[in-house]
């Protein structure tokens, strides 16, 4: 039986997480506007420059030209970006789940420790049924293990996909900036 202090040390600790966390998604708030601040800094000062440069344009293979260089930079600082914006997403996430796995091994202990502790008063001839309760609470934690160990695979493998997709991105793009380059130059 849980006792006031044991309740009120236990809401005194959840109140704390509850506080880091909501520290922690400030803290990816933040990142991200200051992420948004920069790249629309960026983006206004390039489109300055673009106008500028598109003023200067004498015939129309040097505005193919310019277009065509203008796609390799864009592809590469939009990859970037999500680049960036994933980076704070998952550096976000992972407080969160670090903190959530924090909370699950404490509960788990505790249920543990209350499975005992039901097991030792349990009255004489209930060993089966105390047998089959710690039996099931073993499954539910290796069945938890395994969905963390399956979650953790599948970040792992999209996070691959995520660089994968940025590479063939940019290479894609390269290679289309190289052709409209080369026939900008044919005309």
């Amino acid at each position: 039986m849980l006792t006031a202090e044991q309740v009120l040390a236990a809401h005194k600790a959840n109140v704390e997480t509850l506080f880091g966390l909501t520290a922690k998604a400030f803290e990816g708030v933040e990142k991200l506007v200051e992420l948004n601040v920069t790249a629309s800094k960026a983006a206004l000062a390039e489109a300055a420059d673009t106008t500028q440069a598109a003023l200067n344009v004498k015939d129309a293979q040097e505005l193919l030209a310019l277009q065509a260089g203008l796609l390799q930079p864009l592809a590469e600082k939009t990859a970037a970006y999500s680049r960036h914006l994933y980076d704070i997403a998952q550096g976000t996430s992972a407080e969160f789940t670090k903190a959530f796995e924090a909370q699950s091994a404490e509960t788990q202990k505790k249920f543990a420790g209350l499975v005992d502790s039901a097991a030792k008063n349990a009255p004489a001839g209930s060993e089966t049924a105390v047998a089959v309760m710690k039996s099931a609470v073993a499954a539910a934690t290796n069945a938890y293990e395994s969905v963390q160990k399956a979650v953790k695979q599948a970040t792992d493998m999209a996070e691959a996909n995520l660089n994968s997709v940025a590479a063939t991105a940019a290479s894609a793009t390269k290679s289309a900036t190289a052709s409209v380059a080369a026939g900008a130059r044919k005309r």
